[in-house]
């Protein structure tokens, strides 16, 4: 019994090694300088090979152009990260070919820094983190940003009605 309890705990340890070193292989780590903001969660990075990739943040969304606070975020975005080298970690491509990526300046992440402000959404379709969770929760309590307005309608669903 006590070899079946060894044998089964190396398959759990080496599974576990093996799960750590894919899943490190998903996530790329990419760094360059913002050269464009096109709204409060989609921006133009250009690598040091000279690469122009298109970012949309992860785990987030913030109003489009159109909606309240639009504007407010591609700014609050623009302050940030405009002209400034970033660190870029991504989780994804979507379906227009946009690298999903959490991004940070400095030790500041950024996708953080719009829900802390009250300038996004956390996107819980696409990200189950707590923390992430909270900071909109937080905002909303203090109506910081688009939560001042009584009544916020999703991005999500303003594009739906829009289409």
């Amino acid at each position: 019994m006590r070899y079946t309890f060894l044998v089964a705990r190396y398959k759990v340890v080496r599974l576990s090694i093996l799960l750590v070193f894919f899943w490190g292989s998903c996530f790329s780590q990419i760094t360059g300088r913002v050269v464009s903001v096109a709204d409060g969660d989609t921006f133009t990075l250009l690598t040091d090979q000279k690469t122009e990739i298109r970012i949309r943040l992860h785990g987030i969304d913030c109003p489009e152009r159109s909606q309240d606070f639009g504007t407010v975020a591609k700014k609050f975005l623009s302050a940030k990260i405009y002209d400034k080298r970033v660190s870029v970690t991504q989780t994804d491509i979507d379906r227009y070919g946009r690298t999903i990526a959490i991004v940070t300046l400095g030790s500041e992440n950024i996708n953080e820094a719009l829900l802390a402000a009250g300038l996004a959404w956390h996107y819980k379709r696409y990200d189950k983190n707590p923390t992430w969770a909270a900071l909109e929760e937080e905002a909303r309590k203090e109506k910081k940003g688009l939560w001042q307005n009584p009544n916020p309608i999703e991005p999500w669903e303003y594009r739906r009605s829009k289409s």
